[in-house]
């Protein structure tokens, strides 16, 4: 038998996007048969003290019954769970991470957010991430005289992964040569470019700007990046920035002119640790990366608040990016037991809500990211936990081939975003969800589906280093499917791989696209991100999982609308997939892949993954197209 669900999605919530003392409605839904049920409540906690609201039965449909209740928003993150009282007494607790038969977490409540949200466009988003000296190179490149900290490489060279080319090696990969082609990410279906960073620096990954206010002329300068932008825009796309807010590079102004020099306007900034402003704290103790000091008015006023600021600029015409990704979103400000990230994050967000309402902002945080991503400051994260991580677990079969470190030493183990593991752990399906569910039980919906849902980026290795290719299409089409904007990291559609972050940043290999692997796998790309643009519960719908086993698991995400079906298998799987649990089963129509559902029966033999679609949840009051009760 199905379980009670509830989850941020608009059959469930009547309106996302609060103001603080708003009644939002919620609503719970009941397989029938599942009670009987004597009552059910809703609980919050606002100034941390229970408050309770009683649901009402509002009907019956498709062998489910709804219960609904109201909430007021008393909280900038207002929490709440359900409890179900049984005719026999037996109470049970739902939450994020599901029914439970003792109390739960207010962390891991659903959550209503009373702040701003943020723009629609997000939830629609397929994004592609540029690294631009390995993407596409203009002639234009050939024309600029190569910098003195670069270590020049012909396009075809192998990238080198030992110190000091690791970042130092440069391929010239240019502004207008990503406008040059346009066309394929056009093919690909993707409609969000993020660039890393495009500021001057003395490396190749520009992480170490030595001025926020230009664009590096190894690029095109200025006019090249307006000339990008109008051209991305020209053919729907947005583009996002990459900018790094806990430090600048050790060649910036600010800090060239308060290194050594007490009393400098621009001291201020940094964290100076002796008085001849010789000694600072950088990140993770490199040199080259001074670490801003966010106590500092005069730095808050240059970098965010003034409307000329770097965070301001970017944002207005002539350039008129959508948004920014924050760099190490979540060390900013923090350091020991000085704690100013949420300060710096609201600011950011108050400053571009100010200059352009519909940018997104989405803050880098490698790990555990719940704590920050409560709807304050990021609209979502880059972080691996929630997907990345469990998935590389449960789809990666490391062949244990030698691959070389910075220091030039020879490593057998794979690389696992820097965790001292001794490789990659082995995940089962199972743990896979229990990961996903686990890292996001303590994020808000709406900040779930807008944080990153990446394979890989320019900071790991490539997915496909070590999975086999039988399991590549089972990866991408979960980034596609499960909720969260879906990531493409460049030259992923080409099938290339890395053994670490820096080994993975390889030239994109034009003009191989006819050759039969490599089409093969920019087919399923662009197969797999149609699949997610015609059909938009894969954007907004809920999630419920329906089965769960060691080799796959099935789900649904859904609205009003349709109910998109999901199985993803890593072998042998099969799962019984009843009227009672996904009504309608009988009509499912097939979108994606070989499987056939049959007696209301999924099985996989192998790898595999596979999509149908089937009519919209039917709920009382709530027809297709239409708002659920007390939606503005």
């Amino acid at each position: 038998m199905p379980l009670p669900h509830h989850d941020g999605s608009p059959l469930y919530v009547s309106n996302a996007a609060p103001e603080l003392g708003e009644q939002v409605h919620v609503r719970l839904r009941v397989p029938q048969g599942y009670g009987p049920l004597r009552e059910v409540r809703t609980r919050s906690n606002p100034d941390h003290e229970p408050e309770w609201t009683e649901a009402v039965r509002i009907g019956e449909a498709d062998g489910w019954e709804w219960w609904e209740a109201p909430v007021t928003v008393r909280n900038r993150r207002h929490g709440y769970r359900w409890l179900l009282v049984h005719e026999s007494g037996e109470a049970e607790w739902l939450n994020q991470t599901g029914l439970h038969r003792i109390e739960t977490l207010d962390a891991e409540d659903f959550a209503l957010v009373a702040y701003p949200a943020p723009p629609t466009w997000l939830n629609d988003a397929v994004m592609y991430q540029i690294f631009p000296d390995r993407f596409a190179r203009s002639a234009s490149a050939d024309e600029r005289e190569v910098p003195d900290w670069a270590i020049p490489a012909a396009w075809d060279d192998p990238v080198d992964p030992v110190m000091p080319a690791r970042s130092q090696q440069f391929y010239g990969g240019d502004l207008d040569g990503i406008v040059e082609r346009l066309d394929h990410l056009e093919r690909l279906g993707v409609d969000l470019i993020y660039l890393t960073p495009i500021f001057p620096a003395a490396s190749n990954h520009r992480y170490d700007a030595s001025s926020f206010d230009r664009v590096d002329p190894l690029l095109g300068g200025d006019e090249a990046y307006v000339r990008l932008i109008e051209a991305a825009h020209a053919r729907g796309m947005r583009v996002i920035g990459d900018l790094t807010s806990n430090h600048s590079g050790d060649r910036h102004e600010w800090f060239r002119s308060a290194h050594g020099n007490p009393g400098a306007p621009t001291e201020t900034f940094y964290y100076f640790r002796d008085a001849n402003n010789t000694e600072y704290e950088s990140w993770l103790g490199t040199p080259t990366l001074p670490k801003f000091d966010w106590s500092s008015a005069e730095l808050r006023r240059r970098f965010i608040t003034d409307d000329d600021s770097v965070v301001a600029r970017w944002l207005k015409p002539p350039f008129g990016i959508d948004g920014w990704r924050i760099d190490v979103a979540n060390m900013t400000g923090r350091l020991g037991d000085i704690d100013l990230n949420g300060e710096v994050r609201r600011l950011l967000r108050e400053t571009m809500l100010r200059i352009n309402p519909d940018a997104v902002l989405l803050g880098e945080s490698t790990n555990d990211a719940a704590s920050d991503l409560q709807g304050d400051g990021w609209h979502g994260a880059m972080t691996y936990p929630p997907f990345t991580r469990p998935l590389w677990g449960w789809l990666s079969q490391p062949t244990g081939q030698a691959y070389l470190d910075a220091d030039g030493e020879e490593r057998t183990e794979p690389w696992f975003f820097g965790q001292p593991l001794g490789g990659i752990p082995r995940y089962t399906a199972r743990e896979f969800v229990a990961a996903m569910t686990r890292f996001t039980a303590g994020i808000p919906w709406r900040v779930r589906l807008g944080s990153m849902q990446a394979l890989d980026t320019h900071d790991t290795a490539r997915f496909a280093t070590n999975a086999p290719p039988d399991v590549v299409p089972v990866a991408v089409g979960l980034s596609m499917t499960l909720p969260g904007v879906p990531v493409l990291f460049a030259g992923d559609e080409f099938g290339l791989v890395g053994a670490d972050g820096e080994s993975a940043r390889t030239p994109i290999p034009w003009g191989s696209e006819d050759q039969p692997e490599i089409a093969a796998r920019l087919e399923l790309y662009r197969d797999l991100i149609a699949l997610r643009r015609e059909h938009p519960a894969l954007a907004t719908g809920g999630l419920r999982i329906i089965g769960v086993a060691d080799d796959g698991f099935a789900f649904v995400r859904e609205s009003a609308d349709e109910t998109v079906l999901v199985v993803a298998a890593s072998g042998p799987f099969s799962a019984e997939i009843d009227e009672a649990t996904v009504p309608g089963i009988g009509s499912a129509t097939r979108r994606y892949g070989d499987l056939e559902i049959e007696n209301g029966s999924v099985r996989a033999d192998g790898p595999a993954f596979a999509v149908w679609t089937l009519p919209g949840v039917a709920a009382p009051g709530v027809g297709a197209s239409e708002p659920g009760p007390g939606t503005a």
